[in-house]
Formats: C-alpha cells, sequence, structure tokens
C-alpha cells in the first residue's frame, strides 16, 4: 500500500482535532410522559367523547405527537388518601371517618379489580396507618381510631405519600381531607409538588371548613391547597360536612372514571437550566376546558460547573 502524501495526513490530523473537539451530544429518551387528562364543557361537566386528534401536547413549547390514547382509561387506581387529624378537626374528623369509608367502598365495588387505597393520618406527625389494599377492614379498622391532637404537617404528608406512589404502575392519586393549612411540616410546599411531579399523582383537596366567614379560615393553606390540585391536574372541593361531603368524594370517583390517558416520547424539546419541563395540553374545540399536570422533571442542560444533586434529607 503507497504511503498518504504529507500534506494529507496534515489535514487528516486536523479534521480528526475537530471532530475530537465538537462537543455533538445525541439524545434518545425513550421514557414515556403520561398525561391524565380530565376535559369539561362550560358547566363543568365531563367529556369523554374526544378522539386523539382532538388533542394537541406540547412540551416546554414544542408540539408533540401522541403515542399512548385511552378514552374512559381503566389503567388500575392507587389512591392514597390523607386525613388531617390535628386538633383543629375537631367534631367533624367523625363525620370525615364515615365519608371516607363510603368512598373506599364505592372505589372497590364500582372500579376496576385492581384498585388499591392506602390511609395516612396526619397531624404533627405523619402515620401510614394502611399501606396499599383491597381490603375493606384493614381500611375501615385504622379509619375508627383516628383522634384529634396537635399541628398539622400537611405538605409532609404529601411528600411521604408521594413516595410511596412513584413505583406503583397505573394511575396515582392523593386524596388530602384537611379543615386548613399547614404548621408544622419539615418539608416545604416545593418539596411536596415536586414529590407529586416526580410521582405523576393527582392531588384532589377536600377542605371541610367548618366555619364559613374569612375569621375562621386560612386563606393561605386554602390557596396552597388550590396550587397542589391544579398543577397536578387535580380539583379542590370545599364542602361542608354530611351529604355535600359524600357528594364530594362522589364527584372524586366520577372524575377517576371519566379521564384520558395521553402518553408521549419526548422529542426535539430544546433543554434549558430547569429540569421542570412545562406541559400544555390543547383540545381543538374552544368551548372545552383540560385540566392536567403542568409538567414533569426530565432532562437539562447541565453547567460544567455543576456538581451533583445530593439526596433530600429524610423528614424526620
Amino acid at each position: 500500500m503507497g504511503r498518504l502524501p504529507a500534506r494529507a495526513l496534515s489535514w487528516a490530523a486536523v479534521l480528526a482535532g475537530l471532530l475530537w473537539a465538537q462537543e455533538t451530544v445525541f439524545r434518545v429518551d425513550v421514557r414515556l410522559v403520561r398525561l391524565l387528562v380530565r376535559v369539561t364543557d362550560a358547566a363543568g361537566k365531563a367529556t369523554g367523547e374526544l378522539t386523539k386528534d382532538d388533542f394537541r401536547v406540547f412540551d416546554n413549547s414544542v408540539r408533540q405527537q401522541v403515542a399512548v390514547f385511552e378514552r374512559y382509561t381503566v389503567q388500575p387506581l392507587s389512591v392514597a388518601v390523607l386525613i388531617d387529624t390535628s386538633a383543629s378537626t375537631g367534631i367533624e374528623l367523625r363525620y370525615e371517618v364515615d365519608s371516607v369509608n363510603r368512598f373506599f367502598r364505592a372505589l372497590f365495588v364500582e372500579g376496576n379489580p385492581q384498585d388499591t387505597a392506602a390511609l395516612y393520618s396526619f397531624n404533627h406527625e405523619v402515620t401510614l396507618a394502611t399501606s396499599f389494599t383491597r381490603n375493606l377492614a384493614r381500611l375501615a379498622g385504622p379509619l375508627k381510631q383516628l383522634d384529634s391532637v396537635g399541628g398539622t404537617s400537611l405538605y409532609d404528608a404529601l411528600f411521604l405519600a408521594s413516595r410511596s406512589l412513584q413505583d406503583r404502575s397505573g394511575r396515582r392519586v392523593m386524596v388530602v381531607v384537611t379543615d386548613g393549612g399547614d404548621t408544622t411540616s419539615y418539608r416545604t410546599f416545593h418539596d411536596a409538588l415536586e414529590a407529586a411531579h416526580l410521582a405523576e399523582a393527582v392531588i384532589f383537596p377536600v377542605l371541610v371548613v367548618p366555619i364559613p366567614n374569612d375569621a375562621g379560615r386560612n386563606v393561605g393553606g386554602e390557596n396552597a391547597l388550590t396550587s397542589l390540585s391544579l398543577a397536578t391536574g387535580g380539583r379542590m372541593f370545599t364542602p361542608s360536612t354530611g351529604p355535600a361531603l359524600d357528594a364530594a368524594f362522589q364527584e372524586i370517583l366520577r372524575e377517576l372514571r371519566t379521564q384520558y390517558l395521553l402518553g408521549f416520547y419526548p422529542k426535539s424539546v430544546p433543554l434549558t437550566k430547569n429540569r421542570f419541563h412545562t406541559l400544555r395540553v390543547e383540545v381543538l374545540r374552544p368551548d372545552l376546558r383540560v385540566s392536567t399536570r403542568s409538567g414533569y422533571y426530565g432532562d437539562y442542560e447541565q453547567p460544567a460547573t455543576e456538581s451533583p444533586r445530593q439526596a433530600p434529607a429524610p423528614v424526620r
């Protein structure tokens, strides 16, 4: 074999050096991003007759191709019910326990045979009373033993319940029964919201307000609960005790049975320094309203000097 001329060799070396120095990164994201979507008309009634072609999904403002679509999805539910047992719940706790019992019964009788529920209580501490199960007796027993005492560690409860939901298959839901805002958590609002996003969990707060006037309400806590529900694609309920509380739980079940499931594989999404990707879902009909989670945590542009992120400290 003949030798290459020296000039050819030098150009080849320069070209190889340029290719070596060039930082071309090819990302192949095989992660399926799933969205539970609720569509309602002007009167707030759920609409379940749309098709895949009626939806437009945007990831960081870039339109994505819908790869998975289910109308009235029957994906199994994992529902974590979180009950506020702080001192302020008082006599209302008895009514809440009865309504939650009926909610569990309706969930199992009318839903998917693989649906499960877990029970958490929270005051100044968070207690997992019953892990995920379909056994009504295992849920009903601890419910009867709940008592009102202490402060309100709402964000800690949401954080821990989200962690337990994160590895479960199907749809993940948190129903939070409370009378106000957080007072004793170690975790923050943002910790709780991030954990819910990482778990792809929908939050339905049920705010039971015993005193309807402003003097007896925690308006800041109500705003925080509203924000949590909107950011995760859920909905806030503000019933009184008795029949109105039962009606709120029945409405949650109806919404869970009329959800759409949309999924996409992120493609051509511009990366930013924020690892949170904003999501937007639209429908072609202007008279309909879409509710889903506001985003998810994915790839992001890492600064060259960025150090690895440390794992969060455990909740005390």
